[in-house]
């Protein structure tokens, strides 16, 4: 079992009980999934940085990705349905709670000029979605292998019925807010 499992169980769920005042343990929110995004609107004219992303974020999950592809055509961009535009990845169970510990814990200091993370992101259901603008932060990418600095969205998907319920879920498993 992850360590942010265990402390979850034993820690986090009677914290959250008792500010809410649930009756059930089934009503404390817990955390569902983690999707890690890369777009990328140049693969349109360079084929080989989808190749690069997707194995970068196959180092940053563990997990191999999924090539997401365009659902229109845009001319004004060039684009035709059905191109490769991106890659995505849908985290689960143990690897969902050691990636977001790893985010958390090495990842997010290592971001310039730190001073938390925005508590504005969450979407009216308890979902975050937090923007990172270089994903060279995660240790697992050597800087000197990498042909460009690349986005990456992480969107953590909780059970929380509003937000007020998944930041404070996000709060104890240790997400750094701004105040």
């Amino acid at each position: 079992m992850s360590q942010l499992k265990h402390y979850y169980e034993k820690e986090i769920i009677p914290k959250l009980m008792e500010t809410f005042k649930y009756r059930n343990v089934m009503e404390v929110p817990k955390l569902e999934k983690v999707v890690l995004n890369i777009g990328l609107g140049e693969a349109i004219h360079n084929i080989k940085l989808l190749d690069s992303a997707a194995e970068d974020m196959k180092l940053i999950s563990g997990q191999q990705p999924v090539v997401t592809r365009a659902k229109r055509s845009i001319a004004a961009f060039k684009l035709r349905e059905g191109m490769p535009i991106g890659c995505m990845v849908t985290l689960r169970h143990i690897r969902m709670y050691d990636f977001y510990s790893r985010t958390v814990n090495i990842a997010l200091p290592r971001v310039r000029d730190f001073k938390g993370v925005s508590a504005k992101a969450f979407d009216g259901h308890g979902n975050y979605t937090l923007g990172i603008k270089e994903h060279i932060i995660f240790p697992e990418i050597e800087y000197d292998k990498i042909d460009r600095i690349k986005g990456l969205n992480i969107t953590v998907v909780t059970t929380a019925k509003n937000d007020r319920e998944g930041k404070e879920l996000l709060k104890l498993l240790g997400m750094p807010f701004k105040d």
